[in-house]
C-alpha cells in the first residue's frame, strides 16, 4: 500500500494524469419481463440477464437500452458530476463502473476498487447504527482497529446523534435522511481509489452538505476520483470540476462544470 501511495504522489508531483476509470463504447441493456409473461422471480430475471438468449421477444422479455456507447476517461484527483433527466442512465453507469452490471457491448477498465455509496456500506435495518458502522467499515476493507479509531468521527460527521442517542437504535427507526447521512459518513471515512456517490448530498441540512463537499475535496487530494450524481446543480458547482451529461443513455456533453451546466440549464429551461 505504501508503494502504491508513493507512486500516486509521484505521479501528481510529475504532473502526470493517471487514469482511474476508462469507459470504452459502453452499452448496458436490461432485460425485464414484458406483458407476455407477467411473472417471474428475481432469480429467473437474473438468469435471463446472464443468458442473453436470442429468443427474448418470444419469451416476453423486454430490452431496455439504458447506456448507449458511452466513452470517457476519468483521472485521479477529479471530482466528476453526472447530470441528466430522470432515466438518462446515470445510476446505471455508476453500477456498471462498480462491476455490478455486465456490459452488453464495450468495456469498463478501473484502476483500484470502485466503491459505490450505499452498496459497499451494506447496512442492515435490524442492526443498530453502531453495529452498522462496524459492518459498513468491514465491507469497505477497513480493519477493526481502523474502524475503532474512526468510529466517533463517523458518528459526529453524520450528525444523527444531535437529537438523541440514535446510534444505539436499530436502523429501521431512522428516517431516510438519517440513514443516507450515516451511509455517506461510513463511506467517506476511508480513502478511495474511486468513490461514486448517488444523490447523497441531497440529504440533510446545509451544514451536512458543506461537510460532505469538504470531505469530497479531501478525497480528491488523496489522489482519488469522485463521481457525484445529483439533481442539485449547486452541489455539482460547489463540488465538481468536470461534468458528464447523459440523456437517453447517451453522453451528450463532457467538459468543465460551468460549460456543461450552462448548456444543460438551457436544455431544461431551469
Amino acid at each position: 500500500m505504501a508503494d502504491q501511495n508513493s507512486g500516486r504522489r509521484a505521479a501528481r508531483n510529475d504532473g502526470a494524469r493517471v487514469p482511474t476509470v476508462i469507459a470504452d463504447e459502453l452499452h448496458i441493456v436490461y432485460r425485464v419481463n414484458g406483458a407476455k409473461s407477467g411473472k417471474g422471480s428475481a432469480t429467473a430475471a437474473l438468469s435471463r440477464i446472464l443468458k442473453r438468449g436470442s429468443d427474448d421477444s418470444a419469451r416476453g422479455v423486454r430490452k431496455v437500452h439504458a447506456v448507449r456507447g458511452v466513452s470517457f476517461v476519468a483521472y485521479r484527483g477529479e471530482a466528476i458530476g453526472l447530470i441528466g433527466s430522470n432515466g438518462s442512465g446515470k445510476s446505471t453507469l455508476l453500477r456498471a463502473i462498480a462491476g455490478l452490471l455486465p456490459a452488453e457491448k464495450g468495456r469498463v477498465y478501473t484502476d483500484g476498487q470502485p466503491s459505490l455509496l450505499g452498496v459497499n456500506a451494506a447496512l442492515m435495518n435490524d442492526l443498530t447504527g453502531e453495529r452498522n458502522v462496524i459492518l459498513g467499515g468491514l465491507a469497505m476493507g477497513m480493519s477493526r482497529e481502523e474502524i475503532r479509531g474512526r468510529y466517533q468521527e463517523i458518528v459526529d460527521f453524520s450528525g444523527i446523534n444531535e437529537k438523541g442517542d440514535f446510534i444505539t437504535l436499530p436502523m429501521r427507526t431512522y428516517s431516510s435522511g438519517m440513514a443516507a447521512r450515516l451511509r455517506f459518513s461510513i463511506a467517506a471515512a476511508k480513502d478511495h481509489d474511486v468513490l461514486m456517490i448517488d444523490e447523497a448530498l441531497a440529504t440533510g441540512d446545509r451544514a451536512f452538505q458543506k461537510r460532505s463537499e469538504e470531505r469530497i475535496r479531501e478525497l480528491r487530494k488523496e489522489a482519488g476520483t469522485v463521481f457525484l450524481v445529483s439533481h442539485n446543480n449547486k452541489s455539482i458547482r460547489d463540488t465538481c470540476d468536470r461534468v458528464l451529461w447523459l440523456e437517453r443513455g447517451e453522453l451528450r456533453m463532457d467538459g468543465p462544470t460551468e460549460e456543461v451546466l450552462k448548456e444543460y440549464e438551457k436544455f431544461t429551461g431551469k
